[in-house]
Parts: C-alpha cells; structure tokens; sequence
C-alpha cells in the first residue's frame, strides 16, 4: 500500500512537471530578421534605435581618440602619455598586425610581399611617412587605405594609438646616428633601447642588418 502510494506521488509530480514544459517556450512570439509586420505602418519588423541609443562601449566622446583627426586634418599628438608600457604593447601589436607586411623595421619588406604579394608597402622611413602627422598613421589603420584594409575590428583604439607610438619609435631609431645609442651599448645590435621624444619612455626597437642598410641606400 505504501509503495503504491509512493508510485502515485512520483506520478503527479511527473504530471506538474510536464505542464510546465508547453512548446511556446520554445517558440516564444517574435519577430524574425526582417521579416514582414503587419504591426508598424512601414510593414518592417526590424526597428532603428531610439534615437539617442548607444550601444555598450560605443560612446566615442572623445572624437581625436576614435579618428585621429582634428577636423578634417590628421592630428599630430598622442591622446593619452606615451610610457615604456605603451611602447611594448605598440610593439607587440605591430610584430603581430603590421609586420607581415611592413616588416619588424618598417622597411615594407615583410614576409608577404617577399613571398610574392604584388604590391609592396611604402617603406615608413621615406620622408612623406616621417613627415606624416600622428593621426594620420591612425587613421590608415582605422579605415584602410589602398589595397590595405582597414583594422578597426580586429584591433582596439588604444592598442591602434600603441602601433602608432611604436611606428614613430621605428622612424627614430632607423635615423639614429652614434651619438644617439646609449652608453655602454655596442653597434651593430640586434635592438637599440631608443627613447621617443617627450615620453621619457625607452624600448628595445629593431635594427636593420648592416646588408639591409646597404640596400636602402
């Protein structure tokens, strides 16, 4: 008898639980991608934002840090204070996004044009580069240029800013002379710890074989 009514008790409790399980938890009402809605006057499913919506982490207040440019010109500062912290990321994110094609020295001689990729980049050490303000160097990676496409998706707006601080650290240390490599320090080397203007921050920057500055002459 008692076994029976354990049986009968595990049953309702069955039934409750299968009474929550209805197939419009499944198929809850909703509107497919647009899909036809006889609801709205224009007959779209698909809605714009309220106006004045901003999506989570899109803000972009400060408008030289997200285009680089003042006005319709490039600007020529770094929107945040250039450290050896920022440095080293610039340089990680460089050998990892840019160097394949530009190179680790910038010389445009990069494992895909040497491998048969038909356009080369501009090396970054000619003087229209080394004149070319900041922002402009942001926005190229912001929004492509060329046969270069754009990296805004794949890289974060500061670690742009990073890349850009190292391209500039690249162009010093590739026009440095003697009296610029610190004491102590033997040439030719691997890397000089160069120092970029108005920073106070140092980094080990790569330098070209003493063949590889031969040819670029």
């Amino acid at each position: 008898m008692g076994n029976l009514r354990k049986l009968s008790g595990f049953g309702i409790m069955a039934l409750v639980a299968l009474a929550g399980c209805r197939q419009d938890m499944h198929d809850q009402p909703r509107f497919k991608p647009l899909a036809k809605s006889d609801f709205y006057a224009d007959l779209r499913s698909a809605r714009e934002p309220v106006e004045g919506t901003v999506a989570r982490g899109q803000l972009h207040e400060d408008a030289y840090f997200y285009t680089g440019k003042v006005g319709n010109n490039p600007g020529d500062a770094m929107p945040f204070p250039v450290t050896e912290e920022v440095l080293a990321r610039g340089q990680e994110r460089y050998n990892i996004f840019c160097a394949p094609c530009h190179s680790r020295v910038g010389d445009g001689k990069g494992t895909v044009p040497v491998r048969g990729f038909p356009r080369q980049p501009p090396s970054y050490h000619i003087e229209r580069l080394r004149q070319a303000p900041l922002g402009y160097f942001f926005d190229v990676m912001t929004n492509g240029f060329g046969i270069m496409s754009d990296y805004a998706s794949q890289i974060p707006a500061r670690d742009r800013w990073c890349i850009v601080a190292y391209i500039k650290a690249l162009q010093l240390s590739q026009d440095a002379t003697i009296a610029d490599v610190p004491e102590g320090q033997t040439v030719p080397s691997a890397a000089l710890r160069f120092e970029l203007p108005g920073s106070g921050a140092t980094l080990p920057v790569p330098v070209p074989a003493p063949a590889a500055a031969e040819e670029s002459k």
